[in-house]
């Protein structure tokens, strides 16, 4: 799906794009703002981990992160099923809007 939304073959409301990264609202609403933070290139969770471009990614996710939610803000990564990873393309979860209380 995230190789699509990068082609944009498929409908993404985008925040933010480049050459290198995408910024778009995940479709997932578990709090009020939850954005995916996507390398254009593929590459899985643990290549995009060990890749220099993290840096990119991460940097770009910690500004929208700042523009979007002032108060406070999480980037999160899962990796594998038990983390709940539903998509191979390596990405980066923004989330905030809200108080986020405890880490699970």
């Amino acid at each position: 799906m995230f190789c699509e939304i990068v082609a944009h073959e498929e409908y993404a409301d985008i925040l933010y794009e480049d050459s290198d990264v995408i910024v778009f609202r995940n479709l997932l609403r578990w709090v009020p703002l939850m954005l995916l933070a996507v390398p254009k290139q593929h590459m899985t969770q643990a290549q995009l981990w060990t890749d220099p471009m993290i840096a990119k990614v991460s940097k770009v996710a910690a500004q929208i992160g700042v523009q979007q939610c002032p108060s406070g803000f999480r980037l999160l990564s899962n990796f594998g099923l038990n983390a709940m990873q539903s998509q191979e393309h390596g990405h980066l979860h923004i989330i905030g809007g809200v108080h986020l209380g405890p880490y699970a």
